[in-house]
């Protein structure tokens, strides 16, 4: 009972006090032909439940002292428990394990002295004569593998033989280790490196002392970097190392690099905070020494379950040539981005939302920190914010209001919206009963209510946020109220007509005049409320022709199915003339020329003459039901043969002349497993024109031409295919979208030189590639295609205006060899359209790679070399050549 007692009390102390990573030498196994008399049956696993049993009659007139055993304390071993009174040993022998509170022991054997207060644990030979088994130690998150521990549990200290643990990113392993307390390690002969294989890492850190206290720091002497186990000249007298799962804030040391325009340079240096949890703010900056600068605040937040998002401010000051020279000159550019998410399930009735990219036109083309062709490619910026609240009233009503804006970065002309408020009142059918069947013409009729107001912007990149900006917006709201119903006729048609009433009011109008200082009419600008009503009625008849052809069962394409929905819609819009004026056109006094004082409204104006038309519209689809190749499936499969192929016209009633609008036709398809789109229109105008190029009232195939006169057509081809289709997700190129380039790399991949530690090619989805003997026969790959083929005729110039592919591959060569390439070809221009060729090495822990546009206006090359993790991201070689050009 003693001894038990005893053994409780030490292995209580040792567990509780057992939480640091500890390993002890081997302790060779023992032949279970010899145990002792006293030793537990080895047929089975046993386990013991340790309680301390208290008398509860006996009382004491002090208070008790708490005990030691806090919780169950569990053991185990497959072959024995060994009771050793004479040796004052306990022995746990094969797969021995010891469980308290979160604290688990596992070892090939765990041998108890307690006389010596020690504890020791360590591997054991297999049949094989090879050590097996290692000492596991593991609490909470934190484990430990050494090859052996010895523990004294009255000192509470412990050395250990070749640790190794995990702390953060980094793995250390350590021929020695002293564990001075609780909190504090010492070790020696340490290694510690990045990469997943510690006994056989690619590189590693030599150092002979270090101070380890778990979970906040390491602290080194004299520190030389290994590369395959040849020892390089970098070396640190000394190294401190943050070990912390929180995020800490820091230096971040920039990188060299020289440009023939601006000269030498330090970029991407600056300082990083780390907040609080939910975000953070790195302030990086860039300096060359011809005087250019940048500055980047680059910042990023989450809360679970509410929101997400990030916000990034760009900014340059770039001088090129000298001083003094006729090409020198100074120019600022700027970028913002912000995005933000709202979780769904926060609050189903409110969302918000922002997308924003706006900043300098030429911001993309003179970065000298971004090279990102896809956006310099790209002509345009957008960006959206939006929120919406939903109110659950009867009837439902809808509220968003919302910041728009849309730039090209061509014309430099920015349109924006500050803000737009948006309401809508769910559809109200008044003669409709509360339950029961919508049915007929008067119980259909139903009735809505839209108003729409704008502060509407149009400015140039010059004087954006400037107060000539503001001084030229315009304003205007809109009312809605649609009254529309539907019904049946002849059983097999549907009808629907609709009566709409619209009222815009502005708060600015013009009034045209002569100026005869200027010789010219000019529009001054007219301050006050002012409003025009409008009103217009439109009905349509339209129904639905399903046409089967059948060829047999036994036919390899069973059956063909055409769908055709035909529409015929009427428009009426009367004459609303009293809102037009006259005014003098050249100063004679004679008023002759009519307009409108609403003209140039962001709604519009009310129209002069009256449109009384009948549209004519026919969609249809195909459909082929063919035998699957698959034996075992007895249901034939079905195949879209074309998605929609839809002609359309228009015939206006009271024109005098050209009656017949164009002819226009669109169509599209899915081929090779609805990987390949394939979209086509064209527009056929049944007059002919003039030698001038103008329509006259004259049919064309009485002309001297056919029927019809092809004025424009396009066709357009995407198809994306891989080795893996049907087995992952789809590409994206998320960073190139948002700076409104392309989502896909047929422009390149973006590179962002703030931050190399990211592949060109797709994020690692996890898995790894297993090398064998053999490469795969079948290499990785994926390709896309994008043809687009344009051609007019508008004045019988039968020319084709664009006609262009454009192609980007990507393959594996080998498990850790990726290349990839991105080109094109004009066939108008006859000439090759932007390529790029990229080359990737994965390095275990480190990645090489290199970008390459051997020619063009973005002709340029970039070589990195760099350590994976973040911990020591500030590890690498990255060299660059960027494009040189003139700031545009």
């Amino acid at each position: 009972m003693q001894r038990n007692l005893f053994y409780i009390v030490f292995l209580t102390i040792f567990l509780t006090l057992g939480n640091t990573k500890t390993y002890s030498q081997e302790i060779p196994p023992k032949d279970k032909n010899f145990a002792p008399k006293n030793q537990v049956d080895s047929s089975k696993t046993v386990v013991t439940d340790l309680t301390k049993v208290i008398d509860s009659t006996r009382k004491d007139s002090l208070k008790p002292k708490k005990g030691i055993i806090e919780s169950k304390i569990k053991r185990k071993a497959v072959d024995y428990e060994k009771f050793d009174q004479k040796k004052k040993l306990i022995t746990l022998y094969n797969k021995a394990e010891v469980y308290y509170q979160d604290i688990e022991l596992k070892s090939g054997i765990i041998v108890i002295d307690y006389e010596k207060s020690e504890v020791y644990a360590g591997r054991i030979k297999d049949s094989a004569g090879v050590l097996t088994q290692r000492p596991v130690f593991k609490q909470g998150s934190n484990v430990v593998e050494p090859d052996s521990i010895r523990f004294n549990f009255k000192t509470k200290k412990a050395l250990v033989w070749n640790s190794r643990t995990n702390q953060g990113e980094f793995n250390v392993i350590a021929a020695k280790t002293k564990r001075e307390n609780d909190s504090v390690y010492f070790m020696k002969g340490a290694r510690f490196t990045t990469a997943k294989d510690i006994d056989n890492p690619e590189y590693y850190f030599q150092t002979n002392k270090v101070k380890f206290v778990p979970g906040k720091k390491v602290v080194v002497g004299i520190t030389n970097m290994v590369i395959a186990d040849v020892p390089t000249p970098i070396a640190l007298p000394f190294a401190f190392f943050p070990m912390s799962e929180k995020s800490r804030s820091g230096l971040i040391i920039p990188s060299y690099n020289d440009s023939n325009n601006r000269g030498f340079s330090l970029q991407n240096g600056g300082y990083y905070f780390a907040l609080s949890d939910n975000y953070d703010l790195a302030v990086l900056g860039d300096y060359y020494t011809n005087g250019s600068y940048g500055i980047r605040f680059e910042s990023s937040y989450a809360k679970k379950y509410k929101f997400q998002g990030n916000f990034n401010v760009r900014f340059e000051n770039l001088i090129n040539s000298e001083r003094g020279y006729p090409d020198y000159s100074r120019t600022n550019i700027y970028n913002i981005q912000w995005t933000h998410t709202k979780d769904a399930k926060s609050n189903p009735n409110s969302r918000f939302s922002a997308s924003v990219n706006l900043g300098s036109s030429k911001y993309y083309v003179n970065s000298i920190n971004q090279v990102n062709v896809g956006s310099r490619l790209n002509n345009s910026l957008s960006s959206s914010i939006s929120y919406s609240k939903t109110f659950n009233s009867v009837p439902q009503v809808n509220l968003t209001l919302a910041a728009t804006h849309s730039q090209n970065t061509n014309t430099e002309e920015i349109n924006m919206t500050l803000p737009t408020l948006q309401l809508s009142v769910d559809r109200i059918f008044p003669f409709a009963p509360k339950d029961g069947i919508k049915k007929g013409f008067f119980k259909n009729i139903n009735l809505q209510y839209n108003v729409k107001g704008e502060n509407r912007i149009t400015t140039k990149d010059s004087l954006f946020f400037k107060p000539q900006m503001f001084s030229d917006a315009k304003v205007g709201v809109q009312h809605s109220i649609p009254l529309s119903t539907n019904f049946k006729v002849f059983k097999y048609f549907s009808a629907t007509t609709s009566l709409n009433y619209n009222e815009v009011w502005y708060l600015k109008t013009i009034r045209k005049e002569f100026d005869a200082t200027q010789n010219k009419v000019i529009d001054r600008a007219i301050s006050g409320f002012d409003a025009f009503r409008t009103y217009s009625f439109s009905a349509g008849l339209g129904t639905t022709i399903y046409g089967t052809f059948n060829f047999g069962e036994k036919k390899r394409i069973q059956a063909i199915r055409h769908v055709m929905r035909p529409n015929i819609s009427y428009s009426y819009t009367p004459s609303f003339d009293k809102y037009y004026d006259t005014y003098d056109s050249d100063g004679s006094g004679t008023m002759i020329k009519e307009y409108t004082r609403f003209d140039g409204g962001i709604f519009g104006a009310p129209g002069k003459n009256m449109s009384n038309s009948i549209g004519f519209n026919l969609s249809n689809t195909f459909e082929a039901k063919v035998t699957d190749k698959d034996s075992t499936k007895t249901e034939p499969k079905k195949i879209m043969l074309l998605n929609n192929l839809n002609f359309s016209t228009n015939y206006d009633i009271t024109a005098d002349s050209l009656k017949w609008s164009p002819v226009r036709f669109s169509g599209g398809t899915q081929l090779f497993k609805q990987k390949m789109n394939v979209n086509f229109a064209a527009t056929l105008d049944p007059y002919a024109i003039n030698n001038s190029g103008q329509r006259i009232n004259t049919w064309n195939i009485d002309n001297g031409g056919s029927l019809f006169r092809m004025t424009s057509a396009n066709m357009t081809l995407n198809y994306s295919f891989s080795s893996k289709d049907g087995e992952g997700k789809e590409k994206k190129n998320k960073q190139g979208e948002r700076n409104g380039g392309r989502e896909d790399d047929l422009f390149g991949t973006n590179t962002d030189l703030s931050d190399r530690r990211d592949s060109q090619f797709d994020a690692d989805d996890g898995t790894e590639n297993i090398i064998s003997e053999f490469f795969k026969y079948k290499l990785p790959w994926d390709m896309n295609l994008a043809y687009s083929l344009t051609y007019s005729n508008n004045n019988r110039e039968q020319k084709v205006t664009g006609n262009s592919l454009m192609v980007s591959m990507n393959t594996d060569l080998t498990p850790k060899w990726k290349i990839g390439v991105s080109t094109g070809y004009d066939f108008v221009s006859k000439g090759v359209t932007f390529t790029q060729f990229r080359f990737e090495r994965d390095l275990l822990s480190w990645r090489m790679d290199f970008n390459w546009v051997p020619f063009g206006d973005n002709a340029y090359w970039g070589f990195f070399i760099g350590i994976k993790a973040g911990v020591l991201s500030d590890i690498k070689y990255d060299r660059r050549n960027q494009p040189d050009r003139a700031i545009r």
